[in-house]
């Protein structure tokens, strides 16, 4: 990985993802997380000011270095222990069963294989545990589809391998997941190429 991946990409990420339009989004998919979480795509912890204080511990996936480093003043200011305990969403260090919920927001359009990641989620998640998520994608309309289409090299590019046009809902059905609770929007105040998002939770077969 160059530079702009490693320096640059984590500090875009960690100031577009973190205005304040977006927290809102975050207090909804964090609501109703407890027990033990695994967190994919933890990034520079963003979510941390909306964990509920029903989550006993967060197993943070996070491969950018970076990224951690900008997590510490948000790490230092909660009383839920939190601990980097893995690099790759696509393979999982953790026994099968382990966790009670997992937790992904604005992350499976850059994990280099989503299917990967979604299928380690299920495996580690307990029968009947929740996914809750919050995710850009594949717009609902066909006319912001098309530009989407166009645009996704590019975006790729220039935001470290995130791509607009991943269909969600069906890559976690596809992975074993039974989506429970879905809503489907464009956030307000972004382009919609950008900013279809689909907020729900899943929960993982047994």
């Amino acid at each position: 990985m160059g530079f702009y991946t490693t320096q640059v990409v984590p500090r875009i990420i960690n100031v577009a993802c973190g205005m304040k339009e977006a927290d809102p989004l975050r207090r909804r998919v964090c609501d109703g997380l407890a027990g033990e979480v695994v967190e994919i795509g933890f990034g520079s912890g963003l979510n941390i000011p909306f964990y509920p204080a029903t989550i006993t511990r967060v197993s943070a996936v996070e491969p950018s270095d970076l990224g951690w480093r900008l997590a510490s003043r948000r790490l230092a200011a909660t009383r839920i222990p939190v601990q980097r305990t893995g690099l790759d969403g696509q393979s999982l260090l953790y026994p099968d069963d382990s966790f009670d919920a997992a937790l992904s927001t604005w992350t499976l359009c850059t994990i280099p294989d989503a299917e990967a990641a979604l299928h380690e989620l299920r495996r580690v998640l307990k029968p009947g545990a929740a996914l809750h998520f919050v995710e850009h994608g594949l717009a609902p309309d066909e006319s912001v589809r098309r530009w989407q289409h166009r645009l996704d090299p590019m975006q790729q590019r220039l935001f470290g391998g995130c791509h607009l046009t991943r269909p969600i809902v069906d890559l976690l059905t596809a992975a074993g997941f039974t989506v429970t609770e879905l809503d489907v929007f464009y956030e307000k105040g972004a382009p919609k190429v950008m900013a279809a998002d689909s907020l729900g939770i899943a929960t993982a077969g047994g």
